[in-house]
């Protein structure tokens, strides 16, 4: 008890003495110490608000250490002010004291965390960080353009694989098959005519054997570019077999086809003479034309048995379909 008197003891000579109680000086003094008390007194109510508004600070201890600094700080400066008055001494050499203590643990708190808060990146380096990674994204976006361009691309090249006769660069045979079914059900649909032609090297078997498998490929290109040159835009030409080929025909009534099938025929055998570096060779081709209750299978036997017909009776010829 006696020394918690002693403590808030206020009988010792105040300051104003000191002083001479003069006007000028005790604005002067008080004046001063309050306004560094209230600016002092702002600090730390500063610090905790930004502590609790950012949790993810580094170091926000560090923060209430120098909060709590310059709290005992400004406390020193009130004391002045009521020491003017009363002679609280011991209570402001307390105070004193804790701030001395509290300065220097902050300090070597400072000094401890020192290379860490230097190795934290200053604001240029986090700028030439933005830009590196910037430059990093727009470099991998434009990999990741090129790379899709490829896939697309190479993408193009397996599906035309796919679909291509690799020899002749028509379409093979599962595409012809499947471009013939959806022309039979657009023709049955919308009940217009639909027409195909089935060709067929004519002794194709020995071109191979006496002038050799060159010579029959070459021949098989030669079929493709001249039945090209004689079709439209709307029709197909497939090769479904060694020396097969089917063309369809969308809205072509079988009389317009065959005259077609007549005029591919004929530029075939001029196109073999205009060649020399050709074996001679002729085709057979059967015509015939989608009924309502055809299939692929139906339409492509009609279109054989005339092909047929047409070998058996001299080959060189082009033969309808028996309706």
């Amino acid at each position: 008890m006696e020394f918690i008197q002693e403590l808030l003891n206020g009988d010792f000579m105040p300051h104003g003495h000191c002083l001479l109680w003069r006007t000028d000086l005790l604005i002067l003094h008080v004046g001063g110490d309050l306004l560094t008390f209230i600016a002092y007194m702002l600090i730390p109510f500063g610090l905790v608000r930004l502590v609790k508004a950012r949790d993810d600070l580094r170091f926000n201890w560090m923060f209430l250490m120098f909060a709590g600094f310059i709290f005992f700080c400004g406390a020193t400066h009130l004391l002045g002010v009521i020491n003017i008055w009363h002679g609280y001494y011991y209570i402001h050499g307390m105070v004193k004291t804790l701030t001395g203590f509290i300065s220097i643990a902050t300090a070597l708190l400072l000094w401890y965390l020192m290379p860490q808060i230097i190795s934290l990146p200053s604001k240029r380096n986090m700028l030439q960080k933005i830009t590196e990674l910037t430059q990093a994204e727009k470099q991998l976006a434009e990999s990741n353009q090129r790379l899709e361009t490829e896939v697309k691309k190479r993408t193009a090249q397996l599906e035309k694989m796919a679909t291509t006769d690799e020899l002749t660069s028509l379409i093979n045979r599962r595409e012809t098959m499947r471009i013939l079914d959806i022309e039979i059900s657009r023709t049955i649909r919308q009940q217009t005519p639909l027409t195909i032609m089935m060709l067929d090297l004519d002794d194709f078997k020995a071109i191979n054997d006496n002038f050799g498998h060159l010579s029959g490929d070459q021949t098989l290109k030669t079929v493709a570019e001249c039945c090209n040159a004689q079709l439209r835009k709307t029709d197909f030409i497939g090769r479904i077999g060694g020396e097969e080929f089917l063309v369809i025909l969308p809205d072509t009534a079988i009389v317009s086809a065959s005259e077609l099938a007549e005029r591919i025929r004929h530029a075939l055998e001029q196109q073999t003479s205009a060649q020399s570096s050709l074996p001679l060779f002729t085709v057979s081709i059967g015509v015939a034309q989608c009924r309502r209750t055809d299939t692929p299978a139906s339409l492509i036997q009609l279109a054989d048995e005339a092909l047929y017909r047409a070998k058996a009776t001299g080959r060189n010829r082009v033969c309808l379909a028996e309706s």
